[in-house]
């Protein structure tokens, strides 16, 4: 699959609704491929989603023409939109971005479909590839998700002391 092929513009219906689109669609798909092949599918479907995370975060940086932490925060509005979550920003400056999300309608649409766990694959473990992807010298840290129980997710986004090079990354390309 050629990924560059075509920008991706599928937010513009709102990232939750895509999400939801999605879950109905690979829920199923993943479960049948399961049962015959066994439970190494949901590894597949982990990676596959985190390095197609770590592609859109590239695009965002290329679309931003900035990869630095203002521009991501920026970037990830489409994230609420349609009311999809409500979150405080609790730092943002050139070297960190930290947020709490206190409503995440991701979550509640997830357990609505009986899908919390397939959900924690689908949207929550893709928040460490998309910064990757946007900027390989950010580091992510997250101690707490709605998803998994938690009264709220913590987001921290801090730039490394130490640079990354692009051939120490995942799915590196260093062409782009």
């Amino acid at each position: 699959m050629d990924e560059q092929a075509q920008p991706d513009t599928l937010n513009e219906i709102g990232v939750l609704k895509r999400r939801e689109i999605e879950a109905r669609i690979v829920a199923p798909l993943l479960e049948r491929l399961a049962d015959e092949y066994g439970a190494g599918v949901y590894e597949i479907a982990a990676d596959t989603i985190a390095r197609v995370a770590r592609q859109q975060g590239r695009s965002m940086a290329a679309a931003a023409d900035d990869d630095s932490l203002p521009a991501f925060a920026a970037g990830l509005a489409a994230f609420s939109q349609d009311g999809a979550m409500d979150s405080e920003i609790v730092e943002l400056n050139d070297d960190t971005f930290a947020f709490d999300v206190t409503r995440c309608g991701y979550a509640d649409m997830y357990r609505a479909l009986g899908l919390a766990e397939l959900g924690a694959t689908m949207s929550c473990n893709r928040d460490g590839s998309l910064i990757e992807g946007f900027n390989p010298n950010v580091e992510f840290t997250r101690t707490k998700t709605i998803m998994q129980g938690d009264d709220h997710c913590d987001f921290v986004f801090r730039l490394r002391d130490t640079p990354v090079s692009v051939t120490e990354r995942p799915d590196a390309d260093p062409d782009s």
